[in-house]
């Protein structure tokens, strides 16, 4: 089993912000539209309740609105920002597996596909679930890549990012059409991920999901994922 902050760090590299600046304690993203995971800042180091307003500024002067991530056993900067109304959004779960654990059952024939760069379909399979070109161009910026295309009753079915980061394959922006869902799609996916992480290296396979989200959790752990470093965000409340 890899370390929780191996884990922290592969989501990093496997969605990169476009840039991390190191302001005091914090390491502050810019996302650049391509969402939280991007966007939003960590506590890199020891901070006191008054270096909030340092990484708030740095989050302003980039135009986003003030996010932090707060990775488990961050009590004391969750309740410093509750302190400061920030309100609790998208509580995520973290899951990990080794790849050979996913490698046991061959992917049926015509079933999905391993593609870089993307093709028209994928991107709007991804459109439909809210996945647009600021994501897309995330997925640019990480190094080792790839798209998993899934075909179902012959038709396109699935779409999926997966990027490797020290030996870790995580996987990221999977969506499957509304029309073929609870179909098996998603395993699918998952285990055509685990073969191209094995055949570049990768030992570990990774994947995120909201806590809220009880297909995408229930299936993780049939596949035999195991929980690791979940996370939830505090935002600003509005109008400040």
């Amino acid at each position: 089993m890899i370390s929780p902050q191996a884990f922290y760090t592969a989501i990093d590299g496997t969605w990169p912000a476009a840039t991390k600046t190191r302001v005091g304690p914090w390491v502050i993203r810019d996302g650049q539209g391509g969402g939280k995971r991007v966007s939003a800042a960590t506590a890199e180091g020891a901070f006191v309740d008054a270096d909030i307003a340092q990484a708030e500024t740095a989050m302003r002067t980039i135009d986003q609105r003030s996010l932090f991530k707060v990775r488990a056993g961050e009590d004391a900067l969750d309740a410093a920002l509750a302190a400061r109304d920030y309100e609790v959004i998208d509580s995520t779960n973290g899951y990990v597996a080794p790849v050979s654990a996913l490698t046991d059952t061959p992917v049926p024939p015509v079933t999905a596909f391993a593609i870089w760069e993307p093709l028209a379909i994928m991107a709007e399979i991804w459109a439909q679930g809210g996945i647009g070109p600021a994501r897309l161009a995330v997925m640019e910026r990480a190094q080792i890549k790839t798209g998993i295309l899934a075909r179902w009753n012959e038709k396109p079915a699935g779409a999926a990012f997966v990027a490797i980061h020290d030996g870790i394959a995580m996987v990221h922006a999977v969506e499957v059409l509304q029309s073929q869902r609870r179909q098996g799609v998603a395993q699918w996916i998952m285990r055509r991920a685990a073969f191209w992480a094995q055949e570049n290296g990768a030992e570990t396979l990774a994947v995120l999901t909201t806590a809220s989200n009880g297909p995408a959790n229930a299936l993780y752990q049939q596949l035999g994922f195991s929980p690791i470093g979940g996370y939830h965000y505090r935002i600003e409340p509005a109008g400040q």
